[in-house]
């Protein structure tokens, strides 16, 4: 990757992180944590990787994207605005009661939303279920999903990783959000999942494990997914809670409260900082 792309999906990575924190703010509830873990990676998959139309966001030739860790929403949220999906504007009117912008995705209200989440384990079943469409239907979309390490506790992500397996989903991607944190605490310490990649392997996947912030990684990471044949593909991200905001990162607390006042301020000077703005 040159630095000039580099440096651009920083800056990119970095708005969807305002949006993120902005929107929070304004709701005053909300998941910015784990929102701010996976912002590298969908800023990767909307702006490199996918094949979408925000002009169309139900063009039936597009690779679909499922957010199974549906809480972190807002991550969701602001990358579908940066990318042209709705206007940024909109983005701080998170969980008001009349915003299609809910507390978790929602397909039927939300432009650029391909499935409602938010009851975890759920949307890696749907995802899975989008791939086999598009084997069954000889069509060529790939299908993405995000997980959540500590949503990996439930027992569906394994049923939905046995069937991915089976029907040898190579236009599956199953991206693991591994920041280690959940809303009780470590999630080696609440109920561990570990080792994501020697389960996955056993279910018969391919399996890559990055640095979820380093998008030369990320870049690779999804270049070898797309020639994996024959078995569908999970990247293990290594991730930070609250990457970007210094008094979020790694702090089990901010995985479901909103920034007030003077945090609002200091989240959004560090942001812009990185943003180029």
């Amino acid at each position: 990757m040159n630095k000039i792309k580099l440096d651009e999906l920083k800056s990119i990575s970095s708005k969807i992180r305002i949006g993120i924190v902005e929107s929070i703010a304004a709701a005053g509830s909300g998941h910015p944590g784990g929102s701010l873990s996976c912002a590298d990676i969908l800023t990767y998959l909307y702006f490199e990787e996918m094949n979408v139309k925000p002009e169309d966001p139900k063009w039936d030739a597009r690779d679909r994207f499922v957010l199974s860790k549906g809480h972190a929403a807002p991550a969701l949220y602001s990358t579908l605005a940066n990318r042209g999906f709705f206007p940024v504007s909109d983005l701080i009117t998170l969980r008001k009661i009349d915003s299609y912008l809910q507390g978790h995705p929602d397909m039927k209200g939300t432009p650029g939303v391909d499935m409602s989440t938010g009851s975890l384990g759920l949307g890696i079943s749907a995802a899975c279920g989008m791939a086999l469409a598009g084997k069954i239907s000889g069509k060529d979309y790939r299908v993405y999903t995000v997980v959540g390490d500590g949503e990996s506790e439930e027992g569906q992500v394994w049923e939905a990783a046995m069937f991915a397996s089976h029907y040898k989903l190579d236009n599956l991607c199953v991206i693991v959000d591994l920041n280690g944190l959940q809303i009780d605490g470590p999630v080696t310490e609440v109920m561990n999942p570990m080792p994501h990649d020697k389960k996955l392997e056993g279910f018969g996947f391919n399996v890559i494990t990055i640095d979820g912030h380093d998008f030369e990684q990320i870049e690779a990471a999804f270049a070898e997914a797309r020639k994996c044949k024959g078995k569908p593909t999970a990247i293990i991200a290594k991730t930070v809670k609250g990457k970007g905001v210094s008094f979020m990162e790694d702090q089990v607390g901010w995985h479901g409260q909103a920034p007030k006042g003077e945090q609002t301020e200091q989240a959004l000077a560090e942001l812009s900082a990185n943003a180029n703005i």
